[in-house]
């Protein structure tokens, strides 16, 4: 029987086109979901798009369109994701979905009959680019130092209320019993230090009037649900929760997520699902920023990479390529194009490119038939898989391209072209043209099409030298 494996990443809030951070986010849930696949496992993978909330009414608002006309826009662009940088996603969830919509409201229903959901008035200081409340701590002059452009809001109404404060003891066992249930380490230690420190109860409504722009709080028609309540219970709801078989085989799942939504994954996601009776996610990962020559992307600096606009110049595979292999997935990056094209020049054309054409040349000249068959080499495939097993995406590509430059340089040494034996010829080349299936085999989850490309390439009767896969920049 095959293993359950369910994997999404966050869903990106619907107020700009898609940018570098997510399409890294985005690649590497779906590298994790290929993997799977190919180890044979049962995969579901989702991602899709948040689409409620106080910014998005108001920038339909600025734009004189209805809030779901804003929104269908934007989700559009996210939906061709798909195909842009060849994702396997199994669902794509929007936030504005029926079935969405009436699953948010069974959630609340069953968090308030759990005893967590109460009323109150109440005075905050709020950052609509986060959507999130904000300490005086958590300030810098006054302003949030993710969004220091925007004026932080004062809201003073009657809300309803989430009693995180029950959940502080539970969350901490929860950490305690699992101790890689955040990754990287030091995330886990941030988040048990912020619920050490206390939890205080996090409002989970917004008064109609104010911002229509929500799903209905059940029984109350006055309030709408706070968007991150509503949002994060997609990761149930995409599976047909309450009674879809998708959720009864495949939760929990593992998350992903940028280091911005470590709090609310890991924490008030979790005691939110603790007080509606279901499993806390199986684990989250949780990545770092990218940059743009050492500076945090922004409109106003003009440094926002466009990753639609980056794959159209250069192709998928380059672009996920650098996403993969140029940067740590748990540390913050930097993204530039001339680091870019340096990497595509090196490891793509002269690297990989290069063996797979000159190989494929070498037999086809010397018109041999070669016997190989894929994935034949368990120590690559071991080493690939003590990668994938903590999540280093960097390391995996490094120990792949390792068997690149290994292959590379035995071809060179045996200069099969000096040869004239037909049969010593024929040897050199099997061995090598093995390694690049074995390449492409391992590939597969990293830069798919072309893996499929090198496979279909070199598990012809006869191999030829086909068209360069990475022409040089």
């Amino acid at each position: 029987m095959k293993n359950k494996y369910y994997i999404t990443t966050t869903l990106p809030y619907v107020n700009s086109s898609p940018h570098i951070g997510f399409a890294a986010e985005v690649i590497r849930a779906d590298v994790l979901a290929r993997y799977n696949r190919q180890l044979g496992n049962d995969v579901f993978f989702n991602t899709g798009t948040d689409e409620h909330g106080l910014k998005i009414f108001r920038n339909a608002e600025e734009q004189g369109v209805t809030a779901q006309e804003y929104c269908d826009g934007f989700a559009a662009e996210f939906t061709k994701l798909k195909e842009t940088l060849n994702l396997s996603f199994d669902n794509f969830i929007r936030t504005t979905d029926e079935y969405h919509i009436k699953a948010a409201q069974e959630f609340w229903k069953r968090c308030e009959a759990n005893g967590d959901i109460y009323k109150k008035n109440y005075k905050v200081k709020y950052c609509v680019g986060c959507e999130l409340e904000k300490t005086e701590s958590e300030l810098v002059d006054g302003k949030c130092p993710v969004h220091p452009n925007q004026e932080i809001e004062e809201i003073e109404e009657e809300n309803y209320f989430f009693r995180w404060s029950n959940y502080q003891e539970k969350l901490l066992k929860l950490y305690k019993d699992n101790p890689d249930f955040v990754i990287p380490k030091h995330r886990l230690t941030e988040i048990k230090n912020f619920v050490e420190s206390g939890l205080n109860d996090f409002s989970i409504s917004r008064l109609k009037e104010k911002m229509p722009w929500g799903i209905s709080v059940p029984g109350d028609e006055d309030h709408v649900m706070y968007v991150w309540f509503d949002a994060l219970t997609n990761y149930v709801n995409t599976l047909g929760w309450p009674e879809g078989e998708n959720f009864k085989n495949f939760w929990p799942g593992m998350q992903v997520a940028g280091k911005d939504n470590l709090r609310q994954q890991s924490a008030m996601w979790q005691a939110m699902l603790m007080s509606a009776g279901l499993a806390p996610s199986e684990q989250v990962l949780i990545f770092g920023f990218i940059t743009s020559g050492g500076q945090k992307m922004s409109k106003s600096l003009g440094n926002v990479i466009n990753p639609i606009e980056l794959v159209e110049k250069y192709g998928i595979a380059a672009v996920r390529y650098f996403l993969l292999s140029e940067l740590v997935p748990f540390e913050d990056g930097d993204f530039t194009i001339e680091k870019f094209e340096e990497a595509y020049n090196v490891n793509l054309a002269n690297g990989l490119g290069n063996l797979v054409s000159r190989t494929a040349n070498l037999i086809g000249k010397n018109e041999i038939e070669i016997d190989i068959k894929e994935n034949s080499d368990k120590d690559f495939e071991g080493n690939v898989k003590k990668k994938m097993d903590i999540y280093r995406f960097d390391e995996a590509m490094r120990v792949i391209w390792g068997k690149i430059k290994e292959s590379d340089e035995f071809l060179s040494n045996k200069a099969p072209w000096k040869m004239e034996d037909k049969q010593e010829i024929k040897e050199v080349l099997e061995i090598v043209a093995q390694n690049v299936l074995n390449i492409a085999y391992h590939l597969k989850p990293f830069l798919p099409g072309i893996a499929e490309k090198i496979t279909e390439q070199y598990t012809q009767k006869q191999i030829t030298k086909g068209d360069p896969m990475f022409p040089r920049v």
